[in-house]
C-alpha cells in the first residue's frame, strides 16, 4: 500500500493507493492493446478533439489541481498554478499537432513515381515519471504520445500518487477507455512494464542510475527507451553582467522549489574579479526569498519532499564544511515540515562533490574563474549537460558561450530553469539518453518513420 503524505506536514494523509502488481500491469496492457488500434484508426481528427477536451478538463479543475499539487509535493501554490497552466498549454499544443504532416515527399529516383516517408504510432508506450512536477511531466510525455496514435500506460512516483488519481480521472472523461491508463507503484511495477511484451517503447524522467539501468535493460531487450536524468546546472557570471539582475534570477533558479527541479541552478562560476560584489548581491538575493508554507502565494521557498531528503542535503552541506566549504548563508532545518533553510557555499575546487553531484534541494555553491574560458572549462567539467546559463553585456562572450557549453539547453541572461513548451528539451552526457523531448521533437520517439517507394 501507497501512503501519500504532505511533505508540510507529514501528519497529513493526502492518500492511500494499491500498487499496480504484474497482474494489473498485465490486465491494463491488454485493454491498451485493444484501445490503441481504434485510437489510431479514429483518425487524427478526433484525436485532436480528445486531446482538446482533456485541455479544457485540465483548465476546468485548475485551481483543484493546483491545490493538490501543493498538498501532496509541496509546491509553492504560485508555481503550481504555473505547473497546471502549463500542462494545460501542452495538451493543447499537442492536440493539434495530431493534424499535422505524418512525412515528407522526397524526389523520386527515375521510374520511381512517389517517394515518401510515413511516420506510424509505436503501440503502447509505457511512461515513468517522477514527483516534481506530477501533472506536467506526465503531461509532456502522455499527449504527444496520444496525438500520434499511441496508447499509453502512465506509472506515477509514489509521492504523486494522488495527482496521478486525479490524472486518471480527467483521462476517463475525455479519452476512450484504455487509451490512457495510470498505475500505481515502485520499482516492482516499472519493471513489469519495462518487461511487458506489449511494450512498443519507454519514456522515462528521474534519477541517473535508474534511468541508466532502464537504458541497459531495453537496450538487451531492443526497446526503444528514453530517458531524461540528472543536471548539475552552471550559471556563469561575467564582469560584464547586470549584477543585480544575475543574482536575482539565480537565487529563484537555485531556490525555487526547494531547488527540487532538474533544471535548478547547482553551481554559480563567478568571474573572480567581480566575485566579491556578486556573492554579496547573490546572498542578499537568498536571504529575500520567502520560505514558508507552500499554500502562501507569496513563498518561494518550501519543503523538500521528505524529512529524508532533508536529511540528505544537511549531511553534503556538512561534509563539504569538512572538507573547508565556506558557508554564506542557509544550512539549518526550518519547521514546520521537511524544510531547509536556503543554502550558498563558497567553494574553491569544482571538484569537491558539491560541485559534482546532483543533490535536489535548495543548495548551491559559488566558484570563481578567472575568464570566460576558465568558467566554460568549470561549468563543463561534470558528468551532467542539461542546462547553463551565462549572464553577460557582451554579444561576443555570449555566442563563445553558446558554442562551448556542454549543454542542452543554454540560457543567456536567463534562468537555468525552465523551458518552452515548444521547444525541444534534453541535455548531453549523462543527463540524457534518447530523443529530445516537448515541441515537434517529442513525436520523433512517439514514432517510427517509413521511407515508401512507389512504381507506377
Amino acid at each position: 500500500m501507497i501512503v501519500s503524505r504532505n511533505p508540510a506536514d507529514p501528519a497529513d494523509e493526502v492518500g492511500r493507493f494499491e500498487a499496480a502488481g504484474r497482474d494489473a500491469v498485465d490486465a491494463a496492457m491488454a485493454r491498451a492493446v485493444e484501445a490503441q488500434r481504434a485510437w489510431e484508426a479514429g483518425g487524427a481528427a478526433a484525436r485532436a478533439a480528445a486531446l482538446d477536451a482533456l485541455a479544457d478538463a485540465l483548465r476546468e479543475r485548475a485551481e483543484r489541481l493546483a491545490a493538490l499539487i501543493v498538498r501532496e509535493v509541496g509546491k509553492p501554490l504560485t508555481e503550481a498554478r504555473g505547473e497546471v497552466a502549463r500542462a494545460v498549454a501542452i495538451v493543447r499544443y499537442h492536440g493539434q499537432s495530431a493534424l499535422d504532416a505524418d512525412g515528407e515527399l522526397l524526389p523520386p529516383a527515375p521510374g520511381t513515381w512517389q517517394l515518401a516517408t510515413r511516420r506510424r504510432p509505436r503501440g503502447v508506450c509505457a511512461l515513468i515519471t517522477p514527483w516534481n512536477f506530477p501533472l506536467a511531466i506526465p503531461l509532456w510525455k502522455a499527449a504527444p504520445a496520444l496525438a500520434a496514435g499511441n496508447a499509453v500506460a502512465l506509472k506515477v512516483a509514489e509521492e504523486a500518487s494522488a495527482c496521478g488519481a486525479a490524472l486518471a480521472e480527467l483521462f476517463a472523461q475525455a479519452l476512450p477507455d484504455g487509451v490512457a491508463t495510470v498505475l500505481h507503484g515502485g520499482a516492482e511495477t516499472g519493471g513489469a512494464l519495462l518487461d511487458h511484451p506489449a511494450t512498443a517503447c519507454l519514456s522515462f524522467t528521474g534519477s541517473t542510475a535508474v534511468g541508466t539501468a532502464l537504458v541497459a535493460a531495453g537496450g538487451a531487450r531492443s526497446l526503444p527507451v528514453q530517458a531524461e536524468m540528472g543536471g548539475q546546472n552552471p550559471s556563469i557570471v561575467l564582469a560584464d553582467a547586470d549584477l543585480d539582475h544575475a543574482a536575482a534570477t539565480i537565487a529563484h533558479a537555485a531556490m525555487g522549489f526547494a531547488g527540487q527541479k532538474c533544471t535548478a541552478t547547482s553551481r554559480v562560476i563567478v568571474e573572480r574579479s567581480v566575485l566579491g560584489a556578486f556573492t554579496e548581491r547573490l546572498v542578499g538575493a537568498v536571504r529575500e526569498l520567502r520560505v514558508g508554507a507552500p499554500a502562501d502565494a507569496a513563498t518561494a521557498v518550501g519543503p523538500l519532499i521528505d524529512d529524508a531528503a532533508r536529511d540528505r542535503a544537511l549531511a553534503a552541506i556538512a561534509a563539504a564544511r569538512g572538507r573547508g566549504a565556506e558557508l554564506l548563508c542557509g544550512g539549518e532545518p526550518l519547521e514546520p515540515g521537511s524544510v531547509l533553510a536556503p543554502t550558498l557555499l563558497a567553494l574553491a575546487d569544482p571538484g569537491d562533490p558539491l560541485g559534482q553531484d546532483e543533490l535536489f534541494a535548495p543548495v548551491a555553491c559559488v566558484l570563481p574563474a578567472d575568464d570566460l574560458d576558465a568558467a566554460i572549462a568549470s561549468a563543463n567539467g561534470v558528468r551532467y549537460g542539461l542546462a547553463a546559463a551565462v549572464f553577460t553585456r557582451s554579444l561576443e562572450h555570449a555566442a563563445r558561450a553558446v558554442d562551448a557549453l556542454d549543454a542542452g539547453l543554454v540560457r543567456v541572461n536567463q534562468s537555468t530553469a525552465g523551458v518552452d513548451l515548444h521547444a525541444p528539451f534534453g541535455g548531453t552526457k549523462a543527463s540524457s539518453f534518447g530523443t529530445r523531448e516537448q515541441g515537434r521533437a517529442a513525436r520523433d520517439f512517439f514514432t517510427e518513420t517509413r521511407t515508401v517507394s512507389i512504381s507506377l
